[in-house]
């Protein structure tokens, strides 16, 4: 659909009101007309599209016209449960896989209802609703218009790694300039000078993240992180606190405790590791937790991490980085494998340990 000759028009009712405005700013006519013309040459094999533009330039009508079936602005959402909000016919795997390839990977978070959510979990939930409706062409207007920049901008990353997961493919439309170099799109069209360009072919990379750690003895810091953990609320005040910050706002916490081992004096084990919702999907996590084993290698230490996110599990099997270890269920009792039914205490778990540079 390369080409589009749009005509609005509209001509309100003459009201005590119309003829004031119209008498006191001396406009002519109560009748009027915008006209949208312009040209969409999409490349043959894409995926993500950005259509931009300032408030009022038509990004809006242009994609309602020529994406009548595609265009999506809000969901329904009613249960108590975002879970329950979410396409029937999917299976809850399917539903957290996509919460969890989105960056929404907060499970006590999936449990709330949608008006419970921060703007930007919303953002992801609607985005998961929208990939889990099984439509090959989504348009999403109003794409990260109601949060703060600085998330919009890691959400875009997100997205994009989501849809490019699958075979579908996303319009983003959106007034912000500043999520293009985030969501890395094959194609833009700019609705304030009613111009296409194309990425096709383009090396895109993520702009860098200014992401700094730092070393902390404020164990009170858990308290903003404790609700988002997946297991625990806890926190073992023996452990070393490592606090990540992204653009200069808090992101990740990561603590890491001793662990007594009978035969190895010198191994150390991640605690907790949490990124708060809006940073994640943009591998934040995994950066906080390799930068903070660096620290602990350098100082002749081995780095250590038990883990039952699935999220978190998928990512270190597929880096060289680490080395699993374990991977099955854990019997309380004698500590060793069992076929009994997966509880809040015996859960199937994952045991990873850090490689250093060039080891097998």
């Amino acid at each position: 659909m390369p080409n589009f000759d749009i005509i609005r028009e509209s001509k309100p009712v003459q009201s005590f009101r119309v003829a004031s405005v119209m008498g006191k700013f001396d406009l002519q006519s109560n009748h009027i007309k915008e006209r949208f013309t312009g040209s969409i040459d999409m490349p043959k094999d894409w995926q993500i599209g950005l259509i931009v533009g300032s408030s009022g330039t038509g990004k809006t009508t242009i994609s309602k016209e020529l994406f009548p079936d595609s265009y999506i602005t809000e969901f329904n959402y009613s249960a108590e449960c975002i879970l329950d909000d979410m396409p029937k016919d999917k299976s809850v795997d399917q539903i957290t896989a996509m919460f969890n390839s989105v960056g929404f990977s907060s499970p006590p978070s999936w449990l709330k209802p949608y008006s419970a959510l921060s703007n930007g979990q919303k953002m992801r939930v609607d985005l998961a609703n929208s990939l889990l409706q099984d439509q090959e062409l989504i348009v999403f207007d109003e794409f990260t218009s109601v949060v703060d920049r600085n998330i919009a901008q890691i959400g875009s990353f997100a997205v994009q790694k989501a849809v490019r997961k699958t075979k579908r493919q996303f319009i983003a439309v959106t007034c912000h300039f500043d999520v293009e170099d985030w969501l890395m799109p094959d194609w833009i069209f700019d609705t304030d000078s009613m111009t296409f360009r194309s990425n096709e072919g383009q090396k895109k990379n993520r702009p860098e993240i200014n992401f700094q750690i730092f070393h902390t003895k404020d164990k009170q810091s858990w308290e903003v992180f404790a609700k988002h953990h997946y297991l625990s609320h806890t926190h073992n005040n023996a452990a070393n606190v490592f606090l990540a910050y992204v653009n200069d706002q808090l992101a990740g916490f990561i603590s890491v405790l001793h662990f007594p081992h009978p035969k190895v004096k010198n191994m150390k084990k991640v605690h907790r590791l949490v990124i708060l919702p809006d940073y994640q999907g943009a591998g934040i996590g995994i950066k906080l937790l390799e930068s903070v084993g660096e620290y602990f290698m350098n100082d002749k230490q081995r780095y250590t991490i038990v883990t039952s996110a699935p999220s978190l599990i998928y990512a270190l099997k597929k880096s060289n980085r680490w080395r699993c270890t374990f991977y099955g269920r854990r019997s309380l009792n004698n500590n060793k494998t069992s076929e009994i039914k997966v509880t809040s205490n015996n859960r199937i778990t994952a045991a990873f340990e850090m490689k250093r540079y060039g080891q097998n």
